[in-house]
């Protein structure tokens, strides 16, 4: 096993960096966008952006594993690329769009795009030991922190230069990456480890055979599934529960949406690979799913701006998640299907997108309607304590240590 190309982890880290940042530019802005847009109210804007939100998670959902499996055939850099590509073009639609189902069509591209975190991710699992794993998906997780901290500031500063401002530079950002990958980039799957391409392990359900194939991958999966669930309360809720909640303009939302991006970025960076190291994967985990859950609660009944922003503090602590959960199923994985076994892990994240609005938004945008017996932003805050405490109950059900 190499050591970590430089080049290869700028670049994988600029490339997640540039997703996180595009979908969370979108976030400040798109309540009122919608609104202005299609001449909704808020809970109507809720219900519509509940359906966007449904199908941008099902073309991830169908794209993802399709990604991870073409990459394991031809390799990761051409699948990268043409996903970089994709998103630019994707953005300057998003920056001319001025009719809902414009908007809506840029929201499904975002999606299968989006897809590219499985081939990125197979890249760092192909140039990095078992051992290091966590540590350099904690520098990929980074990377997305960072990026879910510039987007919504984007989005929240630049439009004073108007709504579009925000795609127009991360359409930007997105070629430039792609010309820096396209002059840097190496290949980072050896070709002994490459298998064909067949429709029939990169269909979303055809997949997930590998997850029965490898013993105790099932059940990795289905935590990270119930921590997606309850985790994508923030980036499906936070501008609507922003507005309704505490009445915030877009810019306090891009804010508020980039202090979380940096507490958590900055956890990921100095605390998530120390944590990994003393208390292992699992419990490193679990630490993360208690301060998540605690936050949760907290966001279900405060109406406290100040408040929000002190339960950062435990917000911070979930960080340890999603990097300790990732290398546990990396673990499982053998070299030839790491782009499968990561195309998984982007599936589950679909799977999670697919049910999440239904279950988080939807009762949001019935809570804040003129039928609701009480006025309660709150809720899908609460119900993701509930899916983390099922996360968490499953992750203690596991071994300590996956790795075989």
């Amino acid at each position: 096993m190499t050591s970590p190309n430089r080049h290869t982890v700028t670049f994988i880290a600029t490339t997640i960096f540039i997703d996180a940042m595009g979908f969370g530019l979108v976030m400040p802005v798109l309540p009122r966008l919608l609104m202005d847009v299609g001449g909704l109210d808020l809970a109507q804007a809720i219900g519509v952006g509940t359906w966007m939100g449904l199908a941008m998670a099902v073309a991830s959902f169908i794209a993802a594993p399709v990604l991870g499996n073409l990459s394991d055939a031809v390799g990761r850099r051409p699948v990268l690329l043409a996903a970089l590509g994709g998103l630019a073009v994707d953005y300057a639609l998003l920056a001319l769009a001025h009719t809902l189902p414009l908007i809506f069509l840029g929201r499904v591209l975002s999606g299968l795009f989006g897809g590219s975190y499985a081939p990125a991710q197979a890249a760092i699992a192909d140039v990095t030991a078992p051992q290091d794993r966590a540590r350099n998906f904690a520098m990929v997780s980074a990377g997305f922190g960072v990026g879910f901290v510039v987007g919504p500031a984007l989005g929240g500063l630049l439009t004073g230069w108007g709504d579009r401002a925000p795609f127009v530079a991360a359409g930007v950002l997105a070629g430039l990456n792609f010309l820096y990958g396209l002059t840097v980039f190496p290949e980072t799957l050896a070709h002994e480890n490459r298998r064909p391409f067949t429709l029939s392990r990169a269909n979303p359900l055809g997949s997930w055979r590998v997850l029965r194939a490898q013993p105790g991958m099932l059940n990795v999966a289905l935590v990270l599934l119930f921590w997606q669930l309850a985790g994508l309360v923030y980036p499906l809720t936070w501008s609507f529960y922003g507005i309704a909640q505490f009445g915030w303009s877009d810019r306090m939302i891009g804010l508020s949406l980039a202090a979380v991006g940096v507490t958590i970025a900055f956890a990921q960076v100095f605390l998530t690979g120390r944590a990994v190291r003393r208390l292992g994967e699992r419990d490193a985990a679990t630490v993360g799913i208690i301060g998540a859950a605690i936050g949760f609660v907290t966001y279900a009944f405060t109406t406290s701006t100040i408040v929000a922003f002190a339960i950062l503090a435990a917000v911070a602590v979930q960080s340890l998640v999603q990097p300790s959960v990732m290398a546990m199923l990396s673990s499982r994985a053998t070299p030839e299907t790491q782009g499968e076994v990561q195309g998984i892990a982007s599936m589950t994240t679909g799977i999670a997108g697919v049910i999440a609005p239904m279950v988080l938004t939807w009762p949001m945008a019935w809570f804040i309607g003129p039928a609701a017996p009480v006025h309660f932003p709150g809720v899908p805050f609460l119900i993701s304590a509930g899916f983390a405490l099922i996360a968490l109950v499953l992750l203690r059900r596991l071994p300590a240590s996956v790795r075989t």
